[in-house]
């Protein structure tokens, strides 16, 4: 359940009780594709960095190790010994990723695993049942994610197909949740709307699945193509479409940037692996901007990535010692980057949600978004 604590503008406060924790919004996802952070860091690691919400990935863990293997050890929570909320994606992504290795129709898509080449069908029920088997907090239901641009035509056909495909998710879900043996029968369940950057398809396509009363709502299709102003300005188109009672969960976004601007639009929730993936490139995000760890000019800087982060990293290790560690090729180079860069993200948030609770968040807004955006 979702409650709205207090507003500024469109930008929200609220809370999300799951039946494996509350989530304070506007809130990150961290991205734990096949059950860990890339990184070396564990969900031990998580709990030290501010982290709310695990992300793991049903495509890949149905291939790797296997969802009925993940069943057979307990779940996703047993097997990564994370103990807050898990969110799963649907393996709508994949449609849109692994383009050329997939066919869709109504009944779902038939991929070819990226790994070994081999046929894999998955479609609405097999979905659920995949994330059944994980047995994570929320579900979110299976989708296509087209890329944009795309033509009208195929764009509204496939947005017809998302809300067929949602209304046979929420049956497999319900169903699932009802057995005896179920892992998690309180698993929630999220829709996704899509619609491309077309304003009518999109408030169609909200004013659709919002009748099915679901646990929250994403807004799907976006960071796929298309400039930040027409991500905003779909994000606008949709939000007041949106139930004021339910999360809303903006996809794969983004840079510091994009969640300032999303939040102000009245975004709850995000996921992203730019700051995971950044860091192990050796970019690390600070409130002065992000810094090249490779740069020649940190070969003597003694001073932490941020003088203003409490991170494990800053509050450990110089400037000078990550840069020899990623010009040496050292692991812990990673490790520590990626610890400062979740810290990073996750106190932006807590932030964020400071500034609402004091009716401050435009001030914070306007002071550090160019800060936060550029390159040192």
């Amino acid at each position: 359940m979702y409650r709205l604590l207090k507003t500024e503008g469109a930008a929200r406060r609220g809370e999300l009780a799951t039946p494996d924790g509350a989530v304070q919004t506007p809130a990150f996802m961290n991205v734990a594709t096949c059950g860990a952070i890339k990184g070396a860091v564990s969900a031990l690691d998580l709990k030290g960095l501010k982290c709310q919400v695990q992300l793991c990935n049903t495509y890949h863990l149905h291939l790797r190790p296997g969802d009925e293997v993940v069943r057979k050890l307990g779940g996703l929570h047993r097997f990564t010994r994370w103990d807050g909320p898990i969110l799963t994606d649907s393996g709508g992504f994949q449609v849109f990723s692994l383009a050329k290795l997939r066919s869709i129709r109504e009944e779902g898509v038939t991929f070819s695993s990226h790994i070994d080449g081999h046929r894999i069908f998955m479609g609405p029920e097999e979905s659920m049942r995949i994330q059944s088997n994980l047995g994570s907090t929320i579900a979110m239901a299976f989708d296509e994610c087209v890329k944009n641009p795309a033509g009208y035509d195929y764009a509204r056909a496939s947005c017809e197909r998302t809300v067929r495909w949602l209304s046979r998710s929420k049956a497999e879900m319900d169903r699932l949740n009802s057995l005896p043996d179920t892992i998690n029968p309180k698993q929630m369940l999220f829709g996704i709307n899509q619609g491309s950057t077309y304003d009518d398809l999109r408030v169609w396509c909200m004013r659709q699945i919002r009748e099915l009363n679901l646990d929250g709502y994403a807004i799907g299709g976006l960071a796929v193509g298309e400039t930040a102003e027409t991500m905003y300005h779909v994000i606008e188109a949709v939000e007041p479409e949106m139930p004021k009672d339910k999360p809303r969960y903006l996809m794969g976004v983004g840079t510091p940037e994009n969640i300032l601007e999303a939040v102000s639009r009245g975004v709850d929730m995000f996921d992203c692996v730019m700051p995971t993936r950044n860091a192990r490139h050796g970019h690390a995000f600070t409130w002065e901007g992000c810094r090249n760890l490779f740069n020649a000019k940190y070969e003597l800087d003694e001073l932490p990535l941020d003088p203003e982060c409490g991170c494990p990293t800053c509050r450990n290790f110089s400037r000078a010692y990550i840069h020899h560690l990623f010009k040496s090729g050292e692991m812990l180079a990673m490790r520590l980057c990626v610890m400062h860069n979740i810290w990073f993200y996750n106190s932006l948030f807590e932030k964020i949600r400071e500034a609402l609770d004091a009716g401050s968040f435009q001030k914070f807004r306007d002071a550090c978004i160019e800060k936060v955006g550029r390159r040192i």
